[in-house]
């Protein structure tokens, strides 16, 4: 799939219905881009791990225990990065290592107890917030708009994974 930027529009032969088109579709791209980072940048908590190490620890609580290189792949980083992120937890006693059962050669980074606790306080506390705006601020038509709109952003991320 090819991804257009605003200024590859005045090299294209087409009508201006279509660059027209093109540039509103590109405007609501940079403005779904926005408002995510925003509304992420929002909803961090303060306090706890970094977000490099909390994406780790999320991948590990929906998958498993899983490599330090399958980590790496899966967060788009060098292994070595991902080494140091994996040791940092590891550190806090938030992930442990095992044995990989079919490698002998390999460990898998697994959640600990703590680890899982961390993960789900933080959850708790973004949801409860996000539920609280939600209620307070949001009318039930605006709701399921906001459900509607949910589950567009899913489909659109779904994807690309």
């Amino acid at each position: 799939m090819t991804v257009l930027s605003r200024r590859d529009f005045s090299y294209m032969n087409a009508d201006r219905n279509s660059v027209a088109e093109l540039t509103s579709v590109s405007e609501l791209a940079f403005e779904l881009r926005e408002t995510l980072g925003r509304g992420a940048r929002l909803i961090r908590v303060e306090s706890g791990p970094p977000l490099s190490q909390l994406t780790v620890l999320g991948h590990l609580q929906r998958k498993g225990a899983m490599s330090t290189n399958d980590l790496a792949a899966a967060e788009r980083v060098r292994p070595q990065s991902m080494s140091l992120t994996v040791q940092a937890l590891e550190k806090a006693g938030l992930v442990g290592r095992k044995p990989h059962p079919t490698d002998g050669r390999a460990t898998l980074v697994q959640l600990t107890r703590k680890g899982t606790k961390t993960l789900e306080s933080i959850f708790a506390t973004r949801e409860d917030w996000l539920t609280s705006v939600i209620v307070e601020q949001l009318t039930d038509d605006e709701r399921q708009e906001l459900h509607r709109g949910l589950a567009i952003i899913q489909r659109i991320i779904h994807n690309r994974e």
